[in-house]
């Protein structure tokens, strides 16, 4: 499995001006990398690669294909090939906990699978070229099952995690490295917005990033935590129907009442 280093090339983050993306860009730059930065909000950009000799802000939005494209060369033309993407950039709308929405469950499919799919087609044609890759997608424990209040966002986040196992087994052998990462409930802008359940096993960005870039160096398919909800989401994954909903809805019922 090849495993990327900063001595390979640049590490490339999307969603880069607020959470995840921030911190995870903070800590690949502290373990050596020069970090790519890519986000739509300029000013957050600007004042992360101001932290950091290590990080360069490459404004962009992930809706954009042909930006993109054109972003990812000019990288490459700037600082060298990229070794490690972190296609991380995504949302959440509160607002489809209150009711459902097509025009919002589209959006959210846009930016966070679409998004993904901008960003892997150039990227992909790159690391192919030279041999060599290594591709992290940000999907989420709530792609694992069906979780109220979450429709469009959870849905986003399972076709994310199918299409890094597709893609795993079909470029692993050529060469490059596919990772999904599945967060649980991490302390963004985000989860502040959450109102309608408790989060447990909440914890900081930074603590995050640090398990993300770990599970970057060490390898394998998945980096999921806390270790504690991951190995729940996956053990209630595996029942079937009849007794998966009246697991979650047991333990859903806090955030269900809410709805």
């Amino acid at each position: 499995m090849y495993r990327a280093s900063a001595s390979h090339g640049v590490a490339w983050v999307t969603g880069a001006s607020s959470g995840i993306g921030r911190t995870v860009a903070i800590e690949l730059a502290r373990r050596g990398y020069k970090v790519a930065a890519t986000a739509r909000r300029k000013d957050e950009l600007a004042a992360l690669a101001a932290a950091s000799d290590n990080i360069f802000s490459f404004p962009g939005d992930v809706v954009d294909g042909a930006h993109m494209a054109a972003l990812m060369r000019e990288i490459e033309a700037a600082h060298g090939p990229i070794a490690l993407a972190f296609l991380n950039a995504g949302i959440y709308f509160p607002a489809e906990a209150d009711r459902f929405s097509a025009g919002l469950t589209w959006r959210t499919f846009e930016i966070n699978v679409g998004g993904v799919v901008n960003c892997l087609d150039p990227i992909l044609a790159a690391m192919l070229s030279r041999g060599g890759g290594q591709i992290a997608i940000n999907a989420s424990l709530a792609g694992y099952g069906g979780i109220p209040g979450s429709t469009a966002y959870g849905a986003t986040k399972a076709a994310l995690i199918y299409m890094a196992e597709a893609l795993k087994l079909t470029y692993e052998p050529k060469g490059l490295t596919v990772q999904v990462v599945n967060p649980g409930f991490v302390r963004t802008e985000m989860t502040a917005h959450n109102t309608h359940f408790e989060m447990p096993f909440l914890m900081d960005a930074e603590q995050a990033a640090r398990i993300i870039c770990e599970g970057f160096e060490r390898g394998g398919f998945e980096i999921a935590f806390p270790r504690r909800l991951a190995w729940f989401a996956k053990a209630v994954r595996l029942l079937p129907y009849a007794l998966f909903f009246p697991v979650m809805e047991r333990a859903t019922r806090e955030a269900r009442r809410d709805l």
